[in-house]
């Protein structure tokens, strides 16, 4: 996401590099400061979305196995009225509602997966904030000490550590991410197999009513 991009982009900021280019070296650490709040409380709102749409991922999936139940119980009524196609209905509705909860099952992994991937990025973020924030006084000191001693330009910081390791970090996370979200593609004979394997386990269910209903 564009987001994670942009704090990729603020971990693998040389700060010492852009000191050094920068005109006016204070002025540019105060932006960068500010850029990094900023990108911070951001984060901070996409983690708490996250978790949200996670929550409420769960309750899609708890209320289609709650469907696929009644749909049983409904299959269950009809087959001792001796219904039998309202009863394959029932079951085929069934079905469905199992596979649409089998569906959120997979979108929980991916959210929780998503979810991880923003907490990484906020926990480095706020580490980087730290550092940043700690070499912009460094920044200031010197500067209140060259200009004392008409040396500006003697003014520099150290460039934080293990930036490389967390851009390496964050892009292999998107990587991961726009693969867990590339469509899988199935052929037709797969599709009718699918199809096939669905009607012969709605006979099953409703072989497995009838008897469990002469017993």
């Amino acid at each position: 996401m564009a987001l994670l991009e942009r704090v990729a982009s603020l971990l693998r900021a040389n700060l010492n590099d852009m000191i050094e280019r920068a005109e006016d070296p204070l002025k540019m650490m105060n932006q960068v400061v500010l850029d990094m709040e900023n990108q911070l409380l951001q984060v901070k709102t996409q983690v708490a979305i996250a978790i949200a749409d996670h929550h409420l991922l769960e309750k899609k999936r708890a209320e289609n196995l709650a469907k696929e139940a009644d749909w049983v119980r409904k299959a269950e009524m009809a087959v001792g009225r001796e219904d039998e196609e309202l009863a394959r209905a029932a079951l085929a509705r069934s079905l469905a509602s199992r596979e649409m909860a089998n569906s959120f099952d997979e979108q929980l992994a991916d959210q929780r997966a998503q979810v991880e991937n923003l907490k990484s990025a906020l926990h480095k973020l706020e580490s980087k904030l730290g550092e940043a924030r700690a070499q912009s006084d460094l920044l200031k000191a010197q500067h209140r000490r060259a200009r004392a001693a008409n040396k500006a330009a003697d003014a520099q910081i150290s460039t934080p550590a293990g930036l490389d390791r967390v851009r390496e970090k964050v892009e292999r996370d998107a990587s991961i991410g726009i693969a867990r979200n590339e469509p899988l593609t199935g052929e037709d004979v797969e599709e009718r197999f699918a199809k096939l394997e669905k009607q012969e386990e709605i006979d099953r269910l409703l072989a497995d009513l009838k008897s469990k209903r002469s017993a």
